[in-house]
């Protein structure tokens, strides 16, 4: 199946052609980083605003990179929610439109089911079910248990912030550059990692919840008080990053040891961070369990992902293109 690909769910205007949910042949995406850095964050108008600038360019490029034309697609996917409801609208009335006016089926995508399945990109031997996933982005911390494409069930979930979330705030009150998640990354890899012990969220019993708040909210404090003035901003990078991955590494150990699984897929935004990969791969080696890393270009919003999940989900996300509506609500299921 030959898919177009088209995610607008937050800042990334991303669109791309995939072979039966495998084979990229196109991978087109332009984030809006220079238009909202002056502001700290992401802005919500900008954002559908310059997705409704680029998106039909982005559209053209995508199929003359894969060498394919509208008429040799076998069908249209977008995500549909959770995201930016001004940013989904964009998205989501393109590919109702192309849909409509071709006559091609269209599939609605859970973006957070785009992050499971871009472990499945350019892969030969992709994940065996069941696997666990470790999803974690600037919205969302969750493990995943995955049964099969549509058989899914969330078992442990931030309480608060998204782990990606705190990397952007502490990375704020260190003074870095957003986007800050990398910025705090490529500081942290001077800095020492037990310079300073900031609290770990220890899990209750019963669950496998996690919580990240309370990491950053001591990180503030810290920066505040006559110890923080004079720290080293490397170190206070490295070991707020430790503490972090110490606490996601956790709720995975403890998974693997209440269940038996033939894989570990990470995922997300925050899964391009090199120590959070190079613990969650320790952590699969520790317990004989193969992991399962997309390519860099595949851990952050893309819609190559988004066509990978519509391939395997066909059958529940097929939908009618007069239907469809934007839902920044969607949920995980």
């Amino acid at each position: 199946m030959l898919l177009l690909g088209i995610e607008t769910s937050c800042d990334d205007t991303a669109t791309a052609v995939v072979r039966d949910g495998v084979h990229v042949l196109s991978n087109v995406s332009t984030n809006q980083d220079e238009f909202h850095a002056k502001y700290g964050g992401i802005v919500p108008e900008i954002a559908s605003r310059r997705h409704a600038a680029l998106l039909s360019a982005a559209i053209d490029d995508a199929l003359a990179r894969a060498g394919v034309p509208l008429c040799g697609l076998d069908g249209i996917a977008v995500t549909a929610g959770p995201g930016l409801i001004g940013s989904l609208v964009v998205g989501v009335a393109a590919a109702k439109a192309l849909a409509f006016a071709t006559d091609l089926p269209l599939y609605a995508v859970n973006h957070l089911h785009g992050h499971l399945f871009a472990a499945f990109l350019e892969r030969e031997q992709p994940p065996e079910y069941p696997f666990l996933a470790l999803l974690v982005s600037g919205g969302h911390s969750q493990l995943v248990e995955v049964d099969s494409p549509v058989a899914l069930r969330v078992i442990g979930k931030t309480r608060d912030d998204a782990a990606g979330e705190a990397f952007d705030k502490t990375a704020r009150l260190l003074g870095l550059p957003f986007p800050g998640g990398p910025a705090l990354e490529a500081l942290a890899r001077d800095g020492d990692p037990k310079a300073f012990a900031f609290p770990r969220h220890r899990a209750d019993a019963g669950t496998l919840d996690m919580s990240f708040s309370g990491i950053k909210t001591s990180v503030r404090y810290f920066l505040e008080s006559a110890a923080g003035k004079d720290a080293r901003r490397e170190d206070v990078a490295a070991s707020f990053q430790a503490a972090i991955i110490d606490v996601l590494i956790d709720r995975v150990a403890r998974a693997l040891d209440a269940n038996g699984y033939r894989a570990l897929v990470l995922s997300g935004g925050v899964a391009a961070n090199g120590a959070l990969q190079s613990a969650f791969t320790a952590l699969g080696e520790r317990y004989g369990v193969p992991t399962f890393i997309p390519e860099r270009r595949f851990c952050t919003d893309n819609a190559a992902m988004i066509a990978a999940a519509a391939d395997r989900r066909a059958a529940v996300s097929r939908t009618d293109a007069r239907t469809l509506v934007a839902n920044p609500n969607l949920a995980f299921s």
